[in-house]
């Protein structure tokens, strides 16, 4: 039901899906670029009804006390505490091995404002876990949410991978123009 009337409201405000979630998989890190506006939220959470992906995201853990805090769970949010030094990419690492099926998706960017590099703790988690990335965008000029069909496997060359992811998601057209990868 919730599926229906997320494709309804994709359909109502001019946007698709396109490319290849890699449902298939039952593990993989989603690498969702530009992070520019509050909208994207909105619009992750749409997509990933809409498509029935059953992904999982990491947020703010704020968001998840009360009165709010079991809908953000139950749209597949994992909450994180960004002001203590946790190191989250073992724990999610240790996630990733433990579940059976996790699809965890992260803003390289890590903030919605204007950046001159990819923040790399979701590259980290892939390469350790030993899963794929599927790189994710979310393009407002073109109204799409454009899932790569070819997989990123990280090597053991960071400098290159991030500079190809780089170049990937840069000039893409966030829901705030002048901020993103660029």
């Amino acid at each position: 039901m919730f599926s229906l009337l997320s494709k309804f409201i994709f359909w109502l405000i001019g946007w698709k899906i396109t490319g290849h979630y890699p449902k298939e998989l039952s593990h993989v890190v989603v690498a969702v670029a530009p992070h520019t506006s509050t909208w994207d939220f909105f619009l992750g959470v749409l997509t990933n009804s809409a498509g029935q992906f059953h992904a999982n995201y990491m947020g703010k853990h704020t968001l998840f006390k009360p009165p709010f805090g079991f809908f953000f769970r139950w749209l597949g949010g994992i909450p994180v505490d960004r002001s203590k030094n946790h190191n989250l990419v073992a724990a999610t690492v240790e996630a990733f091995k433990r579940e059976p099926r996790i699809h965890v998706v992260i803003a390289p960017e890590g903030t919605r404002k204007k950046v001159t590099k990819l923040k790399t703790g979701f590259y980290h988690i892939a390469r350790l876990a030993g899963v794929p990335i599927c790189l994710c965008k979310f393009d407002y000029e073109k109204r799409e949410v454009f899932f790569d069909p070819v997989l990123f496997w990280p090597t053991d060359n960071e400098e290159a991978d991030m500079g190809y992811i780089w170049e990937y998601f840069k000039g893409v057209k966030g829901g705030n123009a002048e901020m993103g990868v660029g």
